[in-house]
């Protein structure tokens, strides 16, 4: 809906958060940003601690896209595997860009204590096989982080998992206690209080129409303008045409989660009982974790072709009970969804049109800890510490094939492949 968040658990569990007024007339400021989500909001407190004056321009509402309804699960890395970062830059950047991945990661911790953001965080994350070859893919993958990036991972056996989730579809894990997941729109909006205590004017409703640039660029809306020094482009997957370079080197997708009504403490740690995050390593993954009032909070299902699956809560259901059989004939109380923004190769793309005008896109539905990153590394470089944003900056990026007619096709056709692969192999 125009103008207040998706129905979702995330939306009713939430405080609620003080409307700010729509932009109108014209502002200056030494920084405007696109976009009130985490990356937003991050790029803001981290300019606003530096003393600059801030404008931040929301079409909606703050958290309104996927960083307040996102599946919550905050994990080293990026949408890629690191392999692929290192094949594409060489080791030695490939290095760097991992260790400041976790930087992301304590980025959130250290946010939440220095503000006093309460947004249920808990620790631990895994990623489950559910055939062979999983294993051999994530033992290779173990040694990979612990032999060229100095990050041991956990094995943990099919017992030891099961240990701790009793379960019969998974064949052990890859586990790592210093990921994690959140509350995404608790924390999205806890920035944004941030932002507003260090000075940042945050406009809601305000839809950016137009980005005019130049020297001093100019973001346009319906009522009102703000020219500035530098601009922030941080709307991702539900940003079009402001800056069309940028448009076809995503490709937005649909992704779902539902929460079942409340299992109950005791029901919810039989189900998983060190409250961990979990997926698996399925190209059409599950993933799922417990919420504080103990939900299970289940996402399974993505589209590729901009349509919502249909009967989007039975087939959620029918994943969730694959995975949880004990759940059968528990209601699923929140369906809801929105759009990721992937690139083509999976891996971040954030840079800079010309001098003054930065973005960062491409999360690849691992932006919890990735998109707070991107706000400090652009900052850093409207601040004139462009280096880290450079090596960024070095990662190729092709445009999606196809052009605008072809390219949800395509990916709909490739996307149906691994599905196969996923039941075949």
């Amino acid at each position: 809906m125009s103008g207040s968040h998706v129905r979702s658990w995330y939306a009713a569990s939430a405080p609620d958060f003080p409307a700010q007024a729509a932009l109108e007339g014209t502002l200056q400021a030494d920084v405007c940003i696109l976009g009130a989500g985490i990356v937003g909001l991050s790029t803001a407190i981290e300019l606003a601690e530096a003393g600059l004056s801030v404008v931040v321009l929301e079409a909606q509402c703050v958290g309104w896209g996927a960083s307040g309804r996102s599946g919550g699960q905050a994990i080293f890395g990026f949408g890629c595997d690191q392999s692929k970062i290192t094949q594409a830059v060489g080791l030695a950047d490939s290095k760097r860009l991992f260790d400041w991945s976790l930087e992301g990661l304590e980025l959130i911790k250290q946010r939440c204590t220095q503000y006093g953001i309460d947004c249920d965080w808990r620790d631990i994350h895994a990623h489950v096989p559910i055939k062979p070859r999983h294993i051999t893919e994530l033992k290779s993958w173990q040694h990979d982080l612990a032999e060229n990036f100095d990050y041991p991972l956990q094995w943990w056996d099919r017992e030891q998992l099961q240990a701790v989730m009793p379960n019969q579809r998974y064949l052990g894990a890859l586990v790592d206690p210093n990921s994690g997941h959140l509350h995404p729109l608790k924390y999205t909006q806890g920035l944004a209080h941030a932002a507003l205590g260090l000075g940042v004017r945050i406009f809601e409703q305000s839809k950016v129409t137009q980005l005019l640039r130049g020297d001093r660029p100019v973001f346009k809306t319906a009522h009102g303008q703000v020219q500035c020094d530098f601009a922030v482009l941080a709307g991702n997957a539900y940003v079009h045409g402001i800056a069309p370079e940028l448009d076809d080197k995503i490709m937005p997708v649909g992704t779902y989660i539902g929460a079942t009504e409340p299992l109950g403490e005791a029901r919810a740690k039989a189900l998983i009982s060190n409250d961990m995050a979990v997926a698996d390593v399925n190209w059409a993954l599950d993933y799922f974790r417990m919420s504080a009032d103990h939900r299970l909070l289940f996402g399974g299902r993505a589209s590729y072709s901009t349509l919502p699956p249909p009967n989007l809560s039975g087939t959620l259901r029918r994943r969730m009970t694959r995975v949880f059989p004990i759940l059968e004939g528990v209601r699923m109380d929140y369906v809801w969804g929105g759009y990721v923004d992937i690139s083509l190769n999976r891996a971040p793309h954030w840079g800079r049109l010309g001098s003054n005008v930065f973005f960062a896109q491409g999360f690849s539905g691992h932006g919890i800890a990735a998109t707070g990153l991107a706000g400090r590394i652009m900052a850093e470089a409207i601040r004139g510490q462009a280096a880290r944003l450079d090596v960024f900056s070095r990662i190729p990026h092709r445009n999606f094939p196809g052009g605008r007619a072809l390219r949800t096709p395509l990916l709909v056709a490739a996307m149906a492949w691994f599905k196969l692969r996923d039941a075949l192999f």
